[in-house]
């Protein structure tokens, strides 16, 4: 067995190992369970011990993954409270970090290995937050609202840019078939709002506890059938798993509360459950910490990166900020902003694929970008004072067996 197939084996371990790890040092330190996905895919991959390489089919894995950590994102957004003001605010911070990102690219990257940057500089990792969030009971507070909309707009917004400005097209051409997608994806939207969801809720409730599990098999298609059209428009597929999340949410926004929970579980499982675990080991597995620690440079980059993202998403976080936030919450703001990786992913690698940008380059942004979600929720939940909050809710609960 080579060290490709041994890791269709030692992954789901190490997805085990995770929580364990991360309830382990609970009592001490609350840190993301991300992190230890992270750490363990490096420690366990061809960087340390070498155990697990890459492969086809944990390479594939690991984009169902991150196609299912965009669904997510997506499902998790409700629309209605980030649209308006706090939409026009975070979009106008986005565009100031893409600019202020650029600039740092043109003083290391010139040429179109800028735009790389930028894009990475101005990402927020929504997907990412999400589950942070949801652990900390943030998610339907104002404090989360504000990092919806912001992460919203991190994570969207940078497709646009990728599928714009680093198209195998032409800009304008380009912005053109991104046109026609977003058109084709509002007409998606809208007969997800419009159609009756009658019979296709009273059919999931149907088949919520039976082998036909309509509900997910409906979910898998619809995620299916929006990446494979993005990929048609030869655009980002996180762009089709983002849209489809949101149209989820539309079609199950009338359905009885208990079944929309309870497929949202569902949905839940299969993401964090088996997915998503997957990606993030296999961003720790694939990580090219061998052209890193080769060059002086990347390895100096990686501070400035790591500072250049709290600087950037940082600031422009400001503009979406209560303008009753206290100094805590707009630190908390900031970090929780300036936490990006899977954009990061994906631009770098396009950027080194196309080589328009230097691989050691390119891990020094990923390596920021691991750092960004190592450090960054991790000060800043413990500056909102979530870890007394939960200590007390846990500690009234029942406690279950790990």
């Amino acid at each position: 067995m080579n060290a490709s197939e041994a890791g269709l084996v030692l992954i789901p371990l190490l997805a085990v190992a995770a929580p364990l790890l991360a309830r382990g040092i609970r009592p001490a330190l609350r840190v993301p369970i991300i992190v230890f996905e992270l750490l363990l895919g490096i420690l366990f991959g061809p960087a340390v011990l070498g155990w697990v390489e890459s492969g086809v089919v944990l390479d594939r894995l690991s984009d169902f993954g991150l196609a299912m950590l965009f669904f997510m994102a997506g499902a998790e957004i409700d629309f209605r409270a980030v649209s308006g003001r706090p939409l026009l605010r975070a979009s106008l911070g986005w565009l100031l970090s893409l600019l202020l990102g650029i600039g740092v690219g043109f003083l290391i990257a010139p040429d179109e290995g800028m735009v790389v940057i930028g894009i990475a500089l101005s990402s927020t990792a929504l997907g990412t937050l999400m589950p942070i969030l949801r652990d900390a009971r943030e998610l339907d507070t104002p404090f989360g609202r504000v990092i919806s909309t912001i992460g919203a707009v991190g994570e969207f917004l940078p497709l646009i840019a990728i599928s714009i400005f680093l198209s195998t097209r032409r800009a304008p051409i380009a912005a053109a078939v991104l046109l026609a997608f977003v058109i084709l994806a509002a007409v998606v939207v809208l007969l997800a709002h419009r159609a009756p969801h009658g019979r296709l809720h009273e059919f999931i409730r149907a088949t919520l506890h039976t082998s036909d599990q309509f509900g997910v098999r409906f979910v898998l298609l619809l995620i299916s059938a929006l990446v494979a059209l993005s990929v048609l428009f030869d655009l980002d597929m996180l762009l089709g798993a983002f849209v489809a999340g949101a149209v989820w949410r539309i079609i199950m926004a009338r359905a009885p509360k208990p079944d929309a929970e309870a497929i949202e579980s569902k949905l839940e499982a299969i993401a964090f459950g088996f997915l998503v675990p997957v990606f993030f080991i296999y961003t720790g597995v694939t990580f090219d910490l061998a052209s890193l620690t080769a060059s002086p440079l990347a390895l100096v980059l990686v501070p400035v990166f790591l500072i250049a993202l709290l600087v950037i998403r940082g600031s422009a976080a400001q503009f979406s900020a209560p303008s009753d936030a206290g100094g805590k919450d707009r630190m908390s703001i900031a970090m929780l902003a300036a936490t990006g990786l899977p954009i990061i992913v994906a631009v770098t690698a396009i950027g080194v694929n196309e080589k328009i940008l230097d691989p050691a380059i390119a891990a020094a942004l990923v390596g920021a970008g691991m750092l960004s979600v190592l450090i960054y929720p991790l000060i800043a939940m413990t500056l909102r004072g979530d870890r007394e909050r939960l200590d007390a809710i846990e500690q009234d609960q029942p406690q279950g067996e790990l």
